[in-house]
């Protein structure tokens, strides 16, 4: 979860031909056939969802449908975080597209995927001055790989904390009484609860014993970048790796550093990226330590081991990421799991016209029904494809077809 937030080549086919290859528990789903929405919502957040076959999607499934379709099984895995109820996207639908997807082979992945969901564009309509737009915004993300010491030692001066005792995070929806309802956690203390420390008040010791280090970072930029990608692995000096993993926030609003730079015209906001913001950090530390401590924003981590080096750590949606394949996306809005069809050129994506991708991981910067963040992978070749990415994209939402109702008792 941040802060802020491949195989196989399947031709384009109809809803008879997919019923023909796909498993037999799918055949009820396709006779529902894409009759738009009928039950489920045409609205989500300040969008309308317009139906499109998936045929009429230039470049539909794209280039490799197999690699989407094992990040569709890796996610249906997993143990998502608590949403809210009314996300789009029924859950009892996605569960029955997941059963489906077990058995369909990598060279039916795009007639699975065609035939199991019915496609929508996401269209924010025309509203005052502002025309309709079918296009959103796409950035991406990364999963550092930083240097790290388990033991405070000479270079190595940045601790990352372990989430304290007294932290307690809100589901979606909570509030608590006389607490403001933008806090999305809370210090437990008494009987009642009180905000939680701030980055600032926290980097100067309120949290006491409950501070406790997990680990030493080289900085407290590193610390930063760590904290807003949401996750990373860390060498140490004995050459191996552990996997620093998302494990609560302080609840605070997050503020974006990059912002506060350009504002402050210490940079440009063209070629502005990961290297050259953090960079200018280095080179200023005394501005460095007051615009960071302008996020009021606090991750705490946990460790783990790396079992596969080739995907990325858990997303929210509780399964490893796949790199070019997850996206973050407003939590709120969309429930995860759901696929999605990226209209626009991607990183390497060749000539790709578009790109399959799956919902498995939120950012508190995502924002908006048309707003996603795409995981690139690990180490600083992805950081670099991440710090550049930030592309108007269309989104085109893959909801499950809709379960056949019960029959009527005669």
């Amino acid at each position: 979860m941040r802060d802020d937030a491949v195989s196989g080549r399947a031709a384009r086919t109809g809803p008879a031909r997919a019923a023909a290859i796909l498993p037999s528990l799918l055949v009820p789903l396709l006779l529902a056939g894409p009759d738009a929405l009928a039950d489920g919502p045409t609205r989500v957040g300040e969008a309308v969802l317009e139906a499109v076959a998936p045929a009429a999607l230039p470049g539909f499934p794209g280039a490799d449908p197999g690699a989407a379709l094992d990040a569709f099984r890796r996610t249906c895995a997993g143990t998502p975080a608590a949403q809210l109820p009314a996300v789009a996207g029924a859950a009892g639908d996605l569960a029955a597209a997941c059963r489906a997807a077990a058995s369909v082979a990598p060279h039916e992945a795009g007639a699975f995927f065609a035939g199991a969901f019915d496609a929508y564009r996401v269209v924010r309509p025309a509203d005052g001055a502002n025309p309709e737009r079918r296009t959103g915004f796409l950035t991406g993300y990364f999963e550092p790989e930083l240097a790290g010491s388990l033991a405070p030692r000479p270079g190595y001066a940045a601790p990352v904390l372990a989430r304290p005792d007294d932290l307690v995070t809100f589901e979606p929806g909570e509030t608590r009484p006389g607490l403001d309802p933008a806090l999305r956690a809370a210090r437990a203390a008494g009987t009642g609860f009180e905000p939680y420390p701030d980055r600032a008040a926290i980097e100067d010791g309120a949290l006491g014993e409950r501070g406790r280090p997990l680990l030493y970072l080289r900085d407290a930029v590193d610390l930063f970048v760590l904290q807003v990608q949401g996750s990373g692995r860390v060498r140490l000096p004995d050459g191996r790796s552990v996997r620093v993993l998302y494990d609560g926030r302080n609840g605070r609003p997050y503020t974006s550093i990059a912002k506060l730079i350009v504002a402050e015209g210490h940079l440009p906001l063209e070629g502005l990226t990961l290297a050259r913001w953090t960079g200018w950090l280095r080179d200023n530390p005394e501005a460095a330590r007051r615009l960071m401590r302008k996020n009021a924003s606090y991750i705490f981590f946990r460790l783990a081991a790396v079992e596969d080096p080739g995907l990325g750590p858990p997303g929210a949606a509780g399964a490893p990421l796949s790199p070019g394949r997850s996206i973050a996306v407003d939590a709120n809005l969309w429930r995860y799991g759901l696929p999605f069809w990226l209209e626009g050129r991607l990183p390497g994506g060749g000539s790709e016209t578009g790109r399959l991708v799956v919902a498995a991981d939120t950012g508190s910067a995502i924002v908006g029904p048309a707003r996603g963040d795409l995981y690139l992978g690990t180490g600083a070749e992805a950081g670099v494809a991440a710090g550049n990415l930030r592309d108007a994209v269309g989104f085109v939402v893959l909801l499950p077809k809709l379960l056949p109702k019960p029959a009527a008792a005669p």
